[in-house]
């Protein structure tokens, strides 16, 4: 294949988005940021001198990234996802030239964007858990079917999938365990607490029964308003619902009650491994994040209460 000479960095820039757009099938909001983060790209380059694609070496590119990061005279710094983003379009562009025939070598290839920052999981505390499923909801089969669902959500670590996923016959209201289909296939048994037995127990006498009449009579535990299984969806506006009417301001997520969960569990001394195995994570280094959680508190606690935490 013959190689091209002299393209520019705008004009392979625009080949680039082309090709997003039509082989791709790049959605609009992605082609946006990439053309924003592609611009700033060609700009810095030019600043560096170099407008010709072939000309641009590893060292340009890692010092777009330090741009990115700590900001120029014409741009604030980047939040780490915001400056990993950037170079992911950067690495696409030349990658893209360089598979084109447009450059001889990918001067990208070696530049990896910075591993994003590990979010902690947001957390209730355990006052506002219990406001959320101590406040009373309204009456008829759909309030017990939702307590019955909060209830099981906290006392299990479940996630939404997985609690909207049961079956009747998951439940060992004896044994007090649920079976819960996690993600892989993976299946485990997960102790339930006294509560939310209740609640359930509640749920399945005097609801579900007038909720299974207007379906089909399937097995899910928990159904809609029509006798269907209840979707996702619909048992994170539950939570969303609860938290709104129990006066909680914080944001609310499908994950809510889980994280809230994992977090009570390791502040009670629970061993991070046996929460690894409620919680059905397949790496204990996936569970790890709720001991920072943790620590940040004991922190904070620390620096507040102890007369000398900042002498």
């Amino acid at each position: 294949m013959a190689r091209a000479r002299g393209r520019s960095v705008d004009q392979v820039v625009a080949a680039y988005l082309d090709h997003l757009t039509v082989e791709r099938g790049t959605s609009h909001n992605t082609l946006d940021s990439y053309a924003r983060d592609l611009r700033r790209y060609a700009a810095h380059l030019q600043a560096h001198g170099v407008t010709d694609i072939g000309a641009v070496e590893p060292g340009h590119v890692t010092a777009f990234g330090v741009a990115l990061r700590e900001g120029d005279a014409d741009h604030r710094p980047l939040a780490a996802s915001s400056a990993a983003r950037a170079l992911v379009a950067v690495r696409g562009l030349h990658r893209f030239a360089h598979a084109d025939g447009i450059t001889e070598h990918d001067p990208a290839r070696d530049v990896h964007p910075p591993a994003p920052a590990r979010r902690l999981p947001k957390a209730l505390p355990v006052d506002d858990v219990l406001r959320l499923l101590g406040t009373p909801p309204p009456d008829g089969e759909r309030a017990l079917r939702d307590r019955a669902l909060l209830e099981l959500l906290y006392s299990t670590g479940a996630r939404i999938s997985e609690a909207v996923g049961l079956d009747v016959d998951d439940i060992d209201a004896e044994e007090r365990t649920v079976l819960l289909d996690g993600k892989g296939g993976r299946q485990r048994l997960v102790p339930v607490g006294r509560p939310a037995l209740e609640a359930l127990d509640a749920y399945l006498v005097r609801a579900r029964p007038v909720l299974a009449k207007r379906g089909r009579g399937g097995p899910a535990v928990f159904l809609n308003a029509r006798g269907g299984r209840l979707s996702r969806q619909s048992a994170w506006q539950v939570l969303k619902t609860a938290a709104a009417r129990a006066g909680i301001t914080a944001s609310v997520s499908p994950h809510t009650l889980r994280h809230s969960f994992a977090t009570h569990l390791i502040e009670g001394g629970a061993d991070v491994r046996v929460v690894q195995e409620l919680l059905g994570h397949a790496s204990v280094t996936t569970t790890q994040v709720y001991t920072l959680i943790t620590v940040n508190t004991l922190r904070e606690v620390y620096a507040t209460a102890h007369p000398r935490a900042l002498g």
